[in-house]
């Protein structure tokens, strides 16, 4: 059995639904677990090890699914700017609260996946980023991110890290609904071109944590039968890499090409010096796959392809 912490949010819910889709046990938790609190994830963990599981959208309380194998971390302080003027906030939720989890973990004899970011890095180099790069966080958010991960790794050592970037999804505000809407209700957008990365679809990194699991259980199913993957920390992203202007520019073209945006709107590139903000970014944040796609045997998808499966995609959901 699976134990999803942060089920409901963006990346969460997704793995919420390929794991119904695949209909492998699990049961989830948001915030009325504490992942600040050690004691709560203890209680959790042993009222529900064996005794209740989540497939196909319900709980079934009272049917046996067995011991909580995995534990998938997805719960954090998110805001890059809050994150500097709630440094306390964002300590607990992204360096105590992974602690706990990974010690809650090795205790019931779980196996953790925690997500992490490109933001422990400074963004200062001109080549992708490897997992052995030297972390150098320039903000609170990435400093709590990578005091985060050093806390899973003195825990225990069956973890998977997976620093991940540009994220965006169907559950949850991000760049390409925030896009989408300011196209359909404005004349122009200025967007930042001196930043580059990588977008990424929550589809991608929940099928790889999904074919991470199956991979270690060296279980048959949907990606078959392999060996597995060693623990360790993993970049996980789409494939490519670009400027923030270059994305809202595919946006529009996607979005007027399957109706999702239906007026004109002229996007122009600008430089972060125009749009101050409270938390540094960093000006490169690509990520190379290399050591995940050989781990697992796989090709991750181009960020332009997964761009436009999202945008056409029937769970888009143009209101956010």
């Amino acid at each position: 059995m699976i134990w999803l912490i942060g089920c409901k949010g963006m990346l969460g819910s997704e793995i919420a639904q390929q794991l119904d889709q695949h209909n492998i046990p699990w049961v989830g938790t948001d915030a009325e677990v504490d992942i600040t609190d050690p004691l709560a994830l203890e209680s959790f963990a042993a009222a529900h090890d064996s005794a209740a599981a989540k497939t196909g959208g319900a709980v079934s309380k009272g049917k046996t699914h067995g011991k909580i194998k995995w534990v998938i971390n997805c719960a954090a302080f998110t805001d890059v700017n809050r994150a500097e003027s709630q440094q306390e906030l964002a300590e607990k939720l992204n360096e105590a609260g992974p602690r706990n989890i990974a010690r809650t973990a090795r205790q019931i004899g779980a196996k953790l996946i925690h997500i992490s970011t490109d933001y422990v890095f400074d963004g200062s180099a001109s080549e992708p980023y490897t997992e052995l790069s030297p972390k150098q966080p320039l903000g609170v958010y990435g400093k709590t991110k990578s005091d985060g991960e050093d806390a899973v790794q003195k825990e225990m050592t069956q973890y998977y890290i997976l620093r991940t970037a540009w994220l965006y999804g169907f559950d949850g505000k991000n760049f390409v609904y925030t896009m989408t809407n300011a196209m359909n209700t404005h004349d122009s957008v200025q967007v930042v071109n001196d930043q580059r990365g990588t977008p990424t679809c929550t589809t991608t990194l929940a099928s790889v944590i999904l074919k991470i699991i199956e991979t270690s259980e060296k279980a048959p199913g949907l990606f078959g039968k392999n060996s597995a993957i060693p623990y360790g920390i993993y970049h996980c992203t789409d494939l490519g890499n670009i400027t923030w202007f270059d994305f809202a520019q595919k946006i529009y073209e996607l979005g007027k090409k399957h109706g999702r945006i239906t007026s004109e709107c002229q996007v122009n590139p600008c430089s972060t010096s125009d749009y101050p903000t409270p938390a540094a970014r960093p000006a490169y944040s690509v990520l190379s796959k290399d050591k995940l796609q050989k781990g697992l045997k796989i090709k991750l998808p181009e960020w332009d392809e997964s761009l436009e499966k999202f945008i056409k995609s029937p769970r888009f959901k143009a209101d956010r």
